[in-house]
């Protein structure tokens, strides 16, 4: 017996786009900035200043981010075509993001406690050292800022769209931070060797643990939409859909959920009552404008009564 060939009505769920060069400089910022952090740390408790210890540990915090978006780009790839994934791997960077920024959250408390402490019980700080170091910090996150924005640059194809690496773009925005923090102790060491304000050394490591808590909670606040499968507010897809279906007088959307699969990809299930029901590629048409929309279900049903009364009952 002779069996039809459906290859045409199925399609990959692989909705991540090629991030091999974001990922293989994710890797070399990664080494960069594990040799600085060590350098930091130890700089920061000889020296004894909070402020470059503080960048220290904000550093060792995108250390560990790093760490986790170079893992959730090792498993987005590995497990791509594992059917096990029902719409793909988009949401392992999403849930790498969600753990980094936990890891933050807490990082930026025990800057605020020490920092509290110092303002309390100030330590001799060694200036120059401290400065010095400081300097070389700030030098190593604007090259390895520089390294991730030409990846991050490269994610726009050259029609203008944007891949949506949200991996990328937050090992970018952790060396900016990282970069803000290192001025911020410069300024606080100089303040302090000059002018005696040893005062601005703690006071800058709180502002720190401000900065990265800040990032922390609007990476958390971004992912966690993500994963409890909530359209964002910024995103006007549901009535998109519901006014492209409804357009024609006759289908009325009964039932819609619309919801993240990665960072900027949704898929869609769309029920449909229509007194005469068109076929499910025509319906499908009317979103083919938003290349947002990579899944979409549509269900149909063949309503018998007048749609007012449908909806008043």
């Amino acid at each position: 017996m002779h069996r039809a060939n459906h290859s045409q009505f199925r399609h990959s769920h692989d909705f991540v786009s090629d991030f091999t060069k974001g990922e293989r400089r994710t890797r070399i910022v990664i080494a960069i900035t594990g040799v600085m952090m060590v350098v930091e740390i130890t700089a920061g408790l000889l020296s004894h200043s909070m402020a470059l210890l503080a960048d220290g540990w904000h550093m060792s915090t995108h250390v560990t981010a790093f760490l986790i978006t170079a893992i959730a780009y090792y498993f987005t790839r590995r497990h791509s075509s594992n059917e096990q994934f029902s719409f793909g791997t988009g949401k392992i960077g999403v849930l790498g993001g969600f753990a980094s920024a936990i890891v933050l959250s807490v990082v930026a408390l025990l800057m605020a406690g020490e920092s509290t402490r110092r303002l309390f019980a100030p330590l001799t700080i060694h200036f120059n050292e401290a400065i010095g170091i400081a300097c070389i910090g700030l030098l190593v996150n604007v090259g390895c800022a520089c390294l991730l924005s030409g990846a991050h640059h490269a994610s726009h194809d050259p029609s203008g769209a944007h891949h949506h690496d949200l991996n990328l773009r937050a090992a970018y925005l952790h060396v900016l931070a990282d970069a803000f923090t290192s001025l911020l102790a410069i300024l606080a060491l100089t303040g302090g060797k000059f002018f005696g304000w040893s005062w601005l050394d703690p006071v800058v490591g709180l502002v720190g643990s401000g900065v990265v808590f800040s990032w922390a909670y609007q990476l958390l606040r971004d992912t966690s939409g993500i994963l409890l499968d909530r359209t964002p507010i910024s995103s006007d897809l549901p009535d998109e859909i519901r006014r492209a279906v409804e357009s024609d007088g006759d289908s009325i959307v009964t039932d819609l959920h619309v919801w993240q699969v990665g960072a900027g990809k949704f898929a869609a299930i769309v029920s449909i009552v229509a007194h005469e029901p068109r076929p499910s590629d025509y319906y499908r048409a009317l979103f083919r404008e938003h290349d947002e929309l990579v899944h979409v279900t549509i269900e149909t049903q063949r309503c018998r009564e007048d749609h007012e009364s449908v909806a008043n009952s």
